[in-house]
């Protein structure tokens, strides 16, 4: 196995004896176990890692946590593959397959890095101001070459064979951190009688204590705390898990992912909703970098990453490093680094030095300068030499790694989702929490306490009290002190210093210190109004590096202190979230409730091609009635019409109203009139909305002088039962009735066609269903094998047809007993392709004809209101703009060009009209007529032109057809209902 010498022979917290490879842009590498994708490329000796995303500079690897703005890399391939992921949070796997971002042909070599030549041209709001012109529509020519260049990683198309899972989660006390803070307030919890859920996105628990040498005091804390934790069992610990939002009723959004694609059935990611009954944040601190010219280059880095990739991962990411700092922090990862071998000179800006470090830094044979800062950078692909400006003036310094320390900012972002403002602390330099909701605590640097031994204690503290909030009050043991000997942080603001190069604020969306300015000029001074001008802390990484220096930034700017300019808002996600997580396996047929019905079985094995209609799986056609659905729904027609058809229907809505004002309630929600329908008949009924547009339709069925059976369409059954709950609750809560759903208690069929009454007789012999008995309308009620049985004489077809409503539980046993009588009278099933096209030659107006746009009047249904008034709708179904003489009216039309078809949705012409735009209407709903021979339709068309026996023509753009048709009456056949009436 080939390595790179920046592999140390021995250390970190690696597995050796583990080897891992892995790809990388198609170069095979490889790493050990324990490490991350970032560290095994540093390893390898990889530097550049991608390119930025509007200028199209090379960019490194420049942290070691989620704050990563640089490294960004599309991981896997087809349908597992997953755009701009930080390598540096990315669990290494055996077969990982990893692909930088940004560039073309090559990410050695970029084309699109000559927009840099252009960058004056590419400032702070360039958009806004350059794609206006010549002309107004200038901008949808532009719009296709700006979106293709905008963006980093590229989304694979291919459907993501990946699982995702969503789980429910519940704890005492839930702890955000896995660092000696976090560490210690959930031993404290745990140890007072808490259950504990111990939250870390990274693979290892410990915080910065994993950048402490593997062999020191730390690690033997760490590994203590750790084994005491996994021996409670009231302590669940999720690794791999970021919690990436906090909401209301101390609820947490987690995500746990898993990136082996060795692991096959594992779920890819879970999403966990945790509810706990106390929230301690413990979530660190993030490390600023320095603004400097050319401060992007690959091979510039966070002091705190290059001691992370030294200390856990064994790799020394440069021989000859400059540290450059504003605070004592960054000494530990200089002697680090000089004691792996490393050549080290440090740049700190201040002016004095403490006899500790100066003396340790003498041991080690390091140089100091103090008072000195950065004055540019010399390199491309990687840091060659960087200039530095002194006491003593400027200077050049050859070096192949630059290591960066602006202070720390503390990670106050899950704080803030709920609304809390963070507020600043002079001594820290930076933003804290400025407060929490009640039950939420917190601790570590995340409240500006960034000693080890501080955060221990702080985490101590805030566990007693997250556990006496949950009425957890059993004693807890102090922890074990750990005190690396970390000096108080001082509050120097760096200063930047810019040349001639461009000095970045926000690396990964290419915003730099002159936007800033650009964007203060032109007035957008509030940092709301900046971030949005500029796009700064709009990427990936939120500017999880960039907003402190952006705030000062603009504070200068402004002459105004940091808190008088105030800080951004925090929302969630904290990092970004995959769609595919939230959805969990609500995808396809799991996204909503799969309804079947009770004769689906039968339907499936007897050759039903199924379709989803709403939330339902309905017969299509059948297989026996034809090849495909073109031919079978027509011979099932014919079956109709000639002999008879069962349908299943069981997905109507079916609601039972009860009460001593039930018909006075159906008065007024129907639009016909229903108090005085007679016991045991039923009557088709319109309901309005309020603004007098048609909502539904359907029967109600009189069962007593109290209770009514009403049935309602399938897409509409819960939009019904809820306006009537409504109406009952607001508008009239003094009717005595109440309403509920049974569409579940009842399966139901129909019977239609000619010899749909010979079939009833025999299969119910003790009813008489007689004409005179049970006329059109009519009800009949009885048994069957012990289970109520409803029969109601109604009709969708225009043939004589009959619903039978039974138990569902005895649905499948009525159905097969129907086609066992009815055999010797050609009964068979037909599907919903066949039932509407059935209705379309009766006439029957249905979803696409009550579209949410149509009146009563325009469906020719006004005739059944006459003079009645005081319904739902009534008064604003009559004004003048529904009356108006060509507003769309419901005709029928009849295709008169032979070997050519109507379509649905076609837009309607007049002769002589010009064949654009929205026309004079649209055809709804269309049916080849085995009657008639040939195409009929429904269609709304304007009524101060919809004369029948007028032409008019059907224009459907998509097809480029154009096709005559005739203006006929929407019942096409059996206009006077001989047929349904006989």
């Amino acid at each position: 196995m080939n390595s790179s010498d920046r592999r140390l022979p021995a250390g970190g917290r690696i597995d050796r004896a583990q080897p891992i490879d892995f790809s990388f842009d198609g170069r095979k590498l490889y790493g050990y176990q324990g490490d991350t994708l970032a560290s095994a490329l540093l390893a390898n000796g990889v530097t550049l890692t991608g390119r930025s995303f509007k200028y199209h500079r090379p960019r490194g690897i420049f942290s070691a946590g989620p704050e990563e703005p640089n490294a960004l890399v599309t991981l896997g391939a087809g349908g597992r593959r997953e755009p701009n992921m930080p390598a540096t949070t990315l669990e290494l796997a055996q077969a990982m397959i990893a692909e930088s971002q940004n560039h073309w042909p090559s990410l050695g070599f970029d084309l699109q890095s000559i927009n840099g030549l252009f960058a004056p041209f590419l400032s702070a709001g360039f958009y806004y101001k350059t794609f206006m012109g010549p002309s107004r529509r200038a901008w949808m020519f532009y719009e296709h070459f700006i979106r293709r260049a905008a963006g980093l990683g590229r989304a694979g198309a291919e459907p993501d064979p990946g699982r995702y899972e969503t789980r429910h989660a519940f704890a005492d006390v839930a702890v955000v951190g896995g660092g000696p803070a976090g560490l210690s307030a959930a031993r404290a919890a745990a140890a007072a009688g808490a259950t504990v859920a111990l939250i870390e996105q990274d693979f290892l628990l410990g915080g910065q204590l994993l950048s402490e040498r593997p062999d020191g005091e730390a690690a033997a804390w760490l590994k203590a705390t750790e084994a005491e934790l996994m021996g409670l069992p009231n302590v669940a610990m999720l690794r791999k898990t970021m919690a990436f939002g906090t909401y209301d009723g101390n609820t947490l959004g987690l995500i746990e992912r898993n990136d082996d694609p060795a692991e096959e059935g594992a779920a890819r990611q879970v999403f966990t909703m945790l509810r706990a009954r106390s929230i301690i944040l413990a979530a660190g601190a993030i490390e600023r970098p320095l603004v400097f010219s050319n401060n992007d280059r690959p091979g510039v880095m966070l002091a705190s990453a290059a001691r992370a990739y030294l200390n856990r991962f064994a790799v020394l990411s440069g021989r000859r490093i400059l540290v450059a700092t504003t605070n004592d922090g960054a000494y530990r990862t200089a002697f680090d680094l000089a004691a792996a071998g490393a050549e080290v000179t440090v740049a700190d800006q201040r002016g004095d030095l403490t006899a500790a470090l100066a003396a340790e830094a003498r041991r080690l044979n390091m140089t100091i300068r103090s008072g000195t800062q950065i004055a540019g950078l010399r390199g491309g692909h990687a840091v060659k030499a960087v200039k530095l400006a002194g006491p003593g003036g400027n200077s050049e310094i050859a070096c192949d790694l630059l290591c960066v320390s602006g202070g720390w900012s503390p990670t106050v972002h899950l704080t803030a989702h709920l609304g809390v403002k963070p507020v600043y602390r002079d001594d820290v330099d930076g933003f804290i929490p400025g407060g929490f909701p009640a039950g939420n605590f917190g601790a570590g640097a995340m409240m500006g306490r960034f000693s080890t031994a501080g955060a221990i204690d702080g985490g101590h503290h805030a566990g007693i009290e997250a556990a006496a909030f949950c009425g957890k009050s059993a004693a807890a043991p102090a922890p074990a002190r750990l005190d690396l000997g970390e000096a108080a942080a001082n509050a120097f603001r760096a200063i930047p210093f810019v040349g001639r190069g461009k000095a970045f604020v926000d690396f990964q969306m290419d915003v730099t210190t002159k936007d800033i300015e650009l964007a203060h000029r032109e007035g957008y001074q509030s940092v709301e109004h900046l971030k949005r001008y500029t796009t700064l802390g709009m990427g990936t990484d939120q500017g999880k590096t960039s907003n402190f220096a952006a705030l000062s930034a603009m504070a200068a700017l402004r002459h105004e202190t940091i808190p008088q300019t105030g800080t951004t808002t925090f929302r969630p996600p904290y990092a970004p979230v995959a769609i595919g997580a939230l959805a969990g396996r609500a995808v396809g047929h799991h996204l909503k409730p799969f309804r079947l019905t009770p004769m689906h079985d039968w339907h499936v094995a007897n050759g039903a091609d199924m379709l989803e209609v709403g939330l339902w799986m309905r017969p299509y056609f059948y297989r026996a009635a034809g090849r495909d659905v073109n031919e079978a729904y027509v011979a099932e027609m014919r079956m109709v019409r000639e002999a008879a058809g069962l349908m299943d229907i069981s997905t109507l809505g079916k609601i039972d109203v009860q009460g001593p004002d039930a018909a006075i309630f159906l008065d007024r929600v129907y639009a016909n009139g229903f108090a005085k329908l007679p016991v045991g008949r039923a009557r088709y009924g319109v309901m309005l909305r309020d603004d007098g547009i048609v909502f539904d339709d359907g029967t109600t069925t009189r069962l007593s002088e109290s209770r009514f059976f009403m049935t309602t369409s399938t897409a509409k059954a819960a939009d019904v039962l809820s306006r009537l709950e409504f109406l009952l609750d607001t508008a009239w809560p003094d009717l005595r009735v109440a309403v509920t759903s049974v569409s579940d208690e009842w399966a139901a069929m129909s019977v239609a066609g000619p010899r749909s009454r010979d079939i009833l007789a025999a299969a119910f012999p003790q009813l008489d269903v007689s004409n005179d008995t049970l006329p059109h309308m009519g009800l009949a009620e009885g048994e069957f094998g012990g289970r109520a049985l409803r029969i109601m004489r109604l009709s969708y077809s225009g043939e004589r047809a009959y619903e039978i409503y039974v138990g569902a539980t005895a649905g499948e046993t009525v159905w097969r007993h129907l086609l066992e009588a009815g055999a010797p009278f050609d009964l068979r099933p037909y599907g919903v392709e066949a039932l509407g096209a059935l209705r379309v030659e009766k006439g029957h107006v249905a979803g696409p004809e009550i579209d949410g746009r149509t009146t009563l009047d325009d469906l020719g249904l006004g005739r059944m209101v006459g003079k009645r008034a005081g319904f739902v709708g009534d008064v604003l179904r009559r004004r003048p703009a529904f009356q108006a003489s060509d507003r769309q009216r419901l005709v029928g039309l009849e295709c008169t060009e032979e070997g050519k078809r109507l379509r649905g949705g076609a837009i309607l012409f007049m002769p002589g009209d010009t064949v654009a735009g929205h026309g004079r209407g649209r055809i709804t709903s269309v049916t080849f007529s085995p009657e008639l021979g040939r195409y009929v339709g429904l269609a709304l068309l304007a009524g101060d032109v919809a004369v029948e026996g007028s032409e008019v023509l059907a224009a459907y753009p998509m097809k480029a057809e154009t096709v005559r048709a005739r203006i006929v009456s929407p019942v096409f056949l059996d206009p006077k209902g001989e047929r349904l009436h006989g």
